[in-house]
């Protein structure tokens, strides 16, 4: 147990986040945008709805849906959205479009482009650049201004409007909602802890965030999680609104906006606005609804401008809280990343799974009443228990992640699963232990003869099979936190 402890603790890296030393000042909580200019209300006018055909590249297409007010005067400011990894068609932001169109401003949401996005595989920049002959259409769209037109990106769709806007005078404006800001590995490990914490697991597990997250996959791809957005934002020229609701723990609600207003000043650029609201989700929703100051600041803003790039309040809304840094990860070493963690599990699997099948080998004689060639007890009962141990733990192990990871995903405790599980998970991986140690010490008997019977080179073969298969399981078991820590 001890070499266990150890041998997980100095396997892999640590994880020591370091606490967030600064922190973000609203200025009042009341989110409204300033400024002396006249704006339509949302509700203003009844809205109109229409699918559009957009052609990209290499002769794809994809439907986009253009969300226009009735009546309101022209021309028109105009939004292109682009989505995050949660939504993907043309049918998506409908609440947060039919509000900006009531109030008078033109929305245009196209398909996320489904060819080229993977969970394996995504180009922001090429991303941006499809969202852009969207943008080309809604720029030469019937009643819209072509110099009023900008991007919403939303979560992962904020890592692409930058690169859409950088040195590009035909974006007007950038609207950054649930923006990572960080690489997606920072950012990921980011939420990993917070989630984590808030269901409440036990310190150890939390040393698997940089083992899971830091290091290669399985398979390879996964390069877009170390792409970085922050020079595409230091090219930025347009007004700026930044927006992320304090429940929101996926994000660096804090260091997010403090190093998005130190890019802008890399271009020179104050015109940047910030809105926290409260207990805002990932999606600006509270109980599943839009908040409806949210849609209605940011129609504000958009019919404003440029009166509104730079109004005060610049900062608003509800305190953010963001307890620790996100910062870049520390990669698992080679024996512990992508494929060799893969061949590792499967090797002991497949080695316990391999003692089986020669354990049933062997009592095969029985069918012809001649006998068996197996181990004898209770070694052979030992290497039978130790088996199902070692099994036992794995999948336990990985059921308990699975069940706090439904949990923190979505933002329910249950102390009895988190403590209990865990409680299990160890408890197990403790009696395959103490069911390895007698396995290994019978064997050490059976072999120096003491009051045994001698035994073929099949059932050695058994036994050492199921050790070997068993010790590569709870090394990988060790390493992922398992068993109690030394250091």
């Amino acid at each position: 147990m001890l070499l266990l402890g150890l041998l997980g603790s100095v396997a892999g890296p640590g994880w020591h986040p370091q606490p967030l030393e600064h922190t973000v000042v609203p200025e009042t909580p009341d989110t409204s945008i300033g400024s002396d200019a006249g704006t339509t209300a949302v509700g203003t006018y009844p809205v109109t709805r229409t699918v559009v055909t957009v052609p990209v590249e290499d002769g794809v297409t994809v439907q986009a849906t253009i969300a226009e007010p009735v009546g309101a005067p022209e021309p028109r400011p105009a939004v292109l959205f682009m989505h995050g990894a949660g939504t993907a068609t043309h049918e998506g932001f409908a609440d947060t479009t039919e509000a900006l169109a009531s109030a008078g401003v033109v929305t245009m949401v196209p398909d996320k482009r489904a060819d080229t996005y993977t969970t394996r595989d995504r180009d922001y920049v090429g991303m941006a650049a499809d969202y852009l002959d969207s943008f080309t259409v809604l720029r030469t769209w019937p009643g819209v201004d072509p110099g009023r037109v900008g991007i919403y990106g939303e979560s992962e769709g904020a890592m692409s409007a930058p690169v859409a806007a950088a040195d590009n005078p035909d974006v007007a404006f950038v609207a950054l909602v649930s923006a990572p800001v960080l690489p997606i590995r920072a950012q990921g490990a980011l939420a990993a802890d917070s989630y984590l914490r808030e269901v409440g697991v036990p310190g150890r597990l939390l040393r698997a965030i940089p083992r899971l997250i830091g290091g290669a996959f399985p398979g390879g791809g996964f390069d877009y999680f170390d792409f970085d957005v922050r020079p595409y934002q230091q090219r930025l020229h347009q007004p700026v609104l930044v927006v992320y609701g304090t429940g929101d723990a996926s994000m660096p609600i804090v260091q997010g906006p403090q190093l998005i207003v130190a890019d802008l000043a890399e271009a020179g650029n104050e015109q940047i606005t910030l809105r926290y609201y409260d207990g805002a989700n990932h999606g600006i929703r509270v109980d599943g609804d839009l908040v409806p100051t949210f849609p209605r600041d940011l129609a504000r803003w958009v019919l404003g401008l440029p009166a509104t790039a730079d109004a005060p309040p610049r900062v608003a809304g509800a305190e953010p809280v963001q307890a620790f840094r996100a910062d870049p990860v520390d990669r698992p070493r080679w024996y512990a990343s992508g494929d060799m963690i893969v061949v590792s599990a499967l090797t002991g699997c497949g080695l316990v799974v391999l003692s089986g099948l020669l354990a049933l080998a062997g009592r095969l004689p029985r069918l012809v009443r001649r006998r068996p060639r197996s181990l004898p007890r209770p070694l052979g009962r030992w290497v039978g228990a130790l088996c199902l141990a070692t099994t036992a733990t794995l999948v336990l192990f990985i059921a308990y992640l699975l069940a706090i990871t439904d949990l923190a995903l979505n933002y329910r405790t249950d102390s009895l699963l988190v403590q209990g599980g865990w409680i299990l998970v160890q408890g197990v991986g403790i009696l395959a232990v103490g069911l390895l140690v007698l396995t290994l010490e019978g064997a050490w008997r059976q072999a120096r003869g003491r009051g045994a019977a001698p035994v073929g080179a099949l059932p050695w073969a058994v036994l050492g099979t199921a050790v070997t298969g068993s010790v590569i399981l709870l090394v990988f078991a060790a390493y992922w936190g398992v068993f109690p820590a030394v250091i």
